[in-house]
């Protein structure tokens, strides 16, 4: 069984991660790339910088993010880092990882979620 799950950037990486996939756009600040332990970075499946400045701390407008992030990720560009993810997932546990402070309104959770709902999503924790 394949496991999908959610961590914090800053927190430290576990074997049990997995593959280690960085779903934001922005690099996090102050982690050295050398010693973040990022397998991959998929750029083009984190929303776009509209989108992410336009509800960057309101939690209040979740649902609106939610609906306007599941748009974006039916862009090409999106689908293809859709598909990279569903590839790492049949090869094992995959942890995406997300900077944000707020562990229940990020990206990565909206993310997880959508991907729940699409067929061959793969199982979630």
């Amino acid at each position: 069984m394949t496991l999908l799950k959610l961590k914090r950037v800053y927190e430290a990486p576990e074997v049990s991660d997995g593959t280690r996939i960085l779903v934001d756009r922005l690099w996090p600040r102050g982690i050295a790339k050398d010693k973040a332990q990022i397998d991959l970075w998929l750029k083009d499946i984190s929303p776009s910088d509209a989108l992410r400045k336009r509800f960057h701390g309101k939690p209040e407008d979740w649902d609106a993010f939610c609906d306007a992030y599941a748009a974006e990720l039916e862009g090409e560009a999106a689908q293809a880092a859709v598909k990279e993810l569903r590839a790492r997932l049949a090869d094992g546990p995959v942890t995406l990882l997300y900077a944000a402070r707020d562990e229940s309104h990020n990206n990565a959770v909206a993310l997880k979620a959508w991907l729940g709902r699409r067929q061959g999503g793969g199982p979630s924790s």
